[in-house]
């Protein structure tokens, strides 16, 4: 189901990436954008997990500008790395390699983007910024900070944990109260990362309810 290839962004930049198709009926293209450690197996299983549901899903390395072929563990010095890694981003670089990864998978039809963790923030970035559809954000930390900095072109939906350490409460109100048309959900007990099965911070509950929120919303606006 599942092929590796090479993306070819605006400023000619080569970047790595992942892609699945569907088996049968497209419904329309999604890009998912990877948490801080890298396009690791559990990315792969999402992007799997989406052609499943129908959509020609891609998942672009977003950390090949600085370093190629980045797979970080979820431990401790995976997630210094990673956060080194990402403190070495540029944001509009990013955005281009999301829009060539929105390039590949445009064929099928409207696109999406839905991000975890840094990926997070990608995707409400790409909101304004990139031409896709729809944006559906988990627990992305720098979107506090930008909340009012971009201007969304599609529907968005936010997703966070109530016990995330690194995402206050008090940070998910400002942006839900920025952005009221939104759906902004967050799940009790559960904290950050909580949508990845490999991690120490998986809450299955919560991480089926929203993907269920996810691929509904995802349906009523790429179809």
């Amino acid at each position: 189901m599942g092929y590796d290839l090479s993306l070819t962004t605006s400023d000619g930049h080569i970047l790595n990436a992942y892609s699945a198709l569907p088996d049968g009926e497209t419904k329309g293209g999604m890009v998912i954008i990877q948490e801080i450690f890298g396009v690791n197996d559990d990315i792969r299983e999402t992007v799997d997990n989406f052609a499943r549901e129908g959509y020609h899903a891609i998942a672009p390395a977003m950390f090949d500008r600085i370093e190629s072929g980045v797979i970080l563990g979820f431990d401790e010095t995976g997630m210094n790395k990673g956060r080194e890694l990402k403190g070495g981003l540029d944001w509009s670089d990013v955005v281009q390699d999301v829009n060539a990864a929105i390039s590949h998978v445009k064929k099928a039809g409207k696109v999406g983007v839905v991000g975890f963790c840094m990926g997070g923030s990608v995707a409400w970035f790409a909101a304004s910024r990139s031409p896709v559809d729809v944006a559906i954000c988990y627990y992305g930390g720098d979107i506090n900070a930008n909340r009012m900095n971009e201007t969304p072109k599609c529907p968005v939906m936010f997703h966070w944990g109530e016990e995330d350490g690194g995402i206050p409460l008090e940070g998910v109100k400002e942006v839900e109260a920025a952005h009221p048309n939104m759906p902004s959900y967050v799940y009790e007990g559960a904290g950050h990362g909580f949508s990845c099965s490999r991690r120490g911070s998986y809450h299955p509950a919560s991480a089926s309810k929203a993907m269920q929120r996810t691929l509904a919303f995802a349906a009523e606006h790429l179809s």
